[in-house]
């Protein structure tokens, strides 16, 4: 299957030029999400808990949109700006993909768009 591009209405607006979702050969790819609400386009305050609930719900929604669900998804990295929020991160992130536990890198980076604290992006299969 050459590359599609899927629309994900059910995610936050694109911050910049490029897709939410893209196919090819039985692979999702998920663009790093932050904490956006979709519904309203405002960012999620409160710090890394809120921030990773919203990012998960995103990432459950878009990958809804095409059919897929948190079992579906094979590799994660998450970006985080301070490490010392490791288990928090963890703690939120273990609540979504349960015991179908993805393989994943976690990074911490200088900063984020938007002043966000974390992000995730996502691989899925089919």
């Amino acid at each position: 299957m050459p590359k599609q591009i899927h629309d994900a209405p059910s995610g936050p607006k694109p911050l910049g030029p490029y897709s939410i979702i893209t196919e090819a050969h039985g692979l999702v790819w998920v663009s790093g999400m932050i904490a956006i609400d979709p519904a309203t386009g405002s960012a999620i305050e409160g710090g890394v808990s809120p921030q990773t609930e919203q990012v998960m719900k995103n990432i459950g929604a878009v990958l809804g949109d095409v059919g897929l669900g948190y079992d579906d998804i094979v590799k994660t990295t998450i970006f985080v700006t301070d490490m010392n929020d490791f288990a928090i991160v963890n703690a939120v992130y273990g609540k979504y993909v349960g015991d179908a536990k993805p393989a994943r890198s976690t990074v911490e980076v200088s900063a984020l768009p938007g002043g966000f604290v974390v992000e995730i992006e996502t691989i899925a299969a089919r």
